[in-house]
């Protein structure tokens, strides 16, 4: 089948405002582009279907460089709490979930996306607000996903009391003057709660990934992560793959305390090459973690704190451990880091990894570090001498902004997200959303790149806004050469996958505060459409 669009403003993301008047599909690449003369001399007209654009936008589609398709799915059958500004809110939201739910409720009634830094009361809506709502087991999450709060029903079941242990890396909030749980859970300790709240649904994970892939596709993203995966969800992503299921591209990324290894032995079909639309692409490591909870672990306190600096996932030998294998398993390894003791974590124990090989290919294996919020020049330095990759929340400017400032401070806040200080050492930064923590919204990422705008509309860090065009290359061929796909995917060239994007408007040609609002009208794979917006 081949295929000619013309007709509107093509953009190939090969070279800064090239723009031009055709292109040619062929077999689910990109065959010829140029005028439109040009490329129809390439082919037998009456066996290709034109396509007008009709001044609309044509360029790669998006490429997601962190996220987890294997949480969108399920998240959305959660009670949604994103829009709650106080307590009430989170109650009235769960009364209604329970009451639409109805026979199909499971046992644990689950919520997700509140943001105590949002809500009226500044705190987070722990069992005392939780158990005015039923006598079921009741577990909210906080739109991090870092952190949340149980009712007492929920904790009973969970064996959580005055006498239970944190895990380490984690914390247990309690009553005043009393070892008594008060329902909030952080971090690592998470982990006392996670495995009963599977009896919140009767989950068809196979059937929630594929929803989820959906999300993705009606954004106009090709190319997905299932990042931090558990060997339960690799297995359900082969599932889906070895039944033709998977229309995008995901990469997965495993846990480095799963034992990554044994994953990638036991699917060699999938080792870091696609079977059927699934990769395992490297191993996934948390050091610590969010700056709005004030988990992300700092070289310097909060702001009005005198010594708390947020605490570390694991000590540095661990670190050191989970690094060297995965140098000497020659694999990428993707790493959570929000703070900047973190990041120093990081960069100390790979570095010393890398050290240890004699190996130079080792240094192409393009490691990540996830989110960076708070990572200083001299860090930028030293991951540009490595070849380290800065992939960036960049939206947290405009969700958390304000909170970043009050939590972190003026100097340290404004430098949230430093995407123009990465950019200006040559290091191919890429953005993303860390899906379901925010919607897969491309866009809404891009604006946030560009005009750096809180929730209250202070312009936070304006020294490091960047460029429209910086903002797609994030999300386009950036985001390519973090998987090792620049080759195939990211710009529109010539024997390149045709993957692309249709917008209603040219990113570059708007007023950049209308750049969120900008509408995805097509998302293609390899020169087939799967999504198309519907005319009203």
């Amino acid at each position: 089948m081949q295929t000619i669009y013309y007709g509107g403003n093509i953009l190939t993301m090969e070279e800064e405002h090239t723009i031009v008047e055709s292109i040619l599909i062929e077999d689910g690449r990109i065959k010829h582009k140029g005028s439109l003369q040009e490329v129809e001399k390439k082919v037998q007209m009456s066996q290709v279907e034109k396509v007008n654009l009709k001044g609309k936008t044509l360029m790669p589609s998006f490429i997601d460089p962190h996220g987890h398709i294997s949480f969108v799915g399920p998240v959305s059958r959660m009670a949604d709490l994103s829009g709650c500004e106080n307590f009430e809110d989170v109650k009235r939201v769960l009364s209604q979930y329970i009451e639409q739910q109805g026979d199909e409720q499971g046992e644990v009634i689950i919520g997700f996306g509140y943001d105590h830094t949002i809500l009226e009361e500044g705190q987070h809506p722990t069992k005392e607000v939780l158990n005015q709502v039923t006598e079921q087991p009741v577990f909210v999450f906080h739109a991090s996903a870092h952190m949340g709060c149980a009712n007492d029903a929920l904790l009973q079941m969970a064996g959580v009391d005055s006498e239970t242990e944190e895990v380490e890396g984690g914390t247990i909030g309690r009553m005043a003057d009393s070892m008594e749980p008060n329902g909030y859970v952080e971090e690592t300790s998470l982990s006392l709660i996670q495995p009963y709240l599977q009896k919140g649904m009767e989950l068809d994970y196979l059937k929630l990934v594929e929803e989820g892939q959906d999300v993705y596709i009606q954004n106009g993203i090709t190319t997905v992560q299932d990042g931090a995966a558990t060997p339960q969800l690799v297995e359900v992503c082969k599932a889906l793959a070895e039944q033709d299921r998977l229309v995008i591209d995901v990469v997965s990324y495993p846990l480095m305390d799963t034992n990554p290894n044994e994953i990638f032995k036991s699917s060699p079909l999938h080792a870091k090459q696609y079977h059927k639309r699934f990769k395992l692409g490297g191993y996934k490591m948390f050091l610590d973690g969010s700056p709005q909870g004030k988990t992300a672990w700092l070289t310097e306190p909060y702001e009005g704190e005198e010594t708390y600096r947020g605490s570390a996932w694991y000590n540095d030998e661990q670190v050191k451990q989970f690094t060297k294998q995965a140098v000497q398993d020659n694999v990428q390894l993707l790493t959570h880091c929000n703070g900047d003791a973190a990041a120093d974590q990081l960069l100390g124990s790979y570095k010393a990894a890398l050290a240890e090989t004699e190996q130079p290919e080792k240094e192409a294996l393009r490691p990540v570090m996830i989110h960076c919020q708070t990572v200083r020049d001299d860090q930028l330095d030293e991951m540009n001498e490595i070849g380290m990759i800065p992939s960036m929340f960049i939206d947290h400017t405009y969700f958390w902004g304000d909170v970043h400032l009050r939590n972190l401070g003026e100097e340290r806040g404004h430098r949230i997200s430093p995407a123009k200080s990465a950019i200006e050492r040559g290091l191919p930064v890429n953005f993303h959303q860390d899906a379901p923590v925010i919607k897969p919204d491309m866009l809404q990422t891009i604006w946030s790149a560009v005009n750096r705008k809180t929730r209250t509309g202070i312009t936070i860090g304006a020294e490091q806004r960047i460029t429209i065009y910086e903002a797609l290359q994030a999300v386009t061929i950036h985001a390519a050469y973090q998987y090792g796909e620049e080759e195939v995917k990211g710009s529109l060239k010539q024997g390149k996958l045709a993957d692309l994007v249709i917008l209603d408007k040219n990113p570059l040609q708007v007023d950049p505060m209308e750049i969120k609002d900008i509408q995805i009208e097509e998302t293609i794979k390899e020169g087939r459409t799967l999504y198309r917006k519907k005319e009203l």
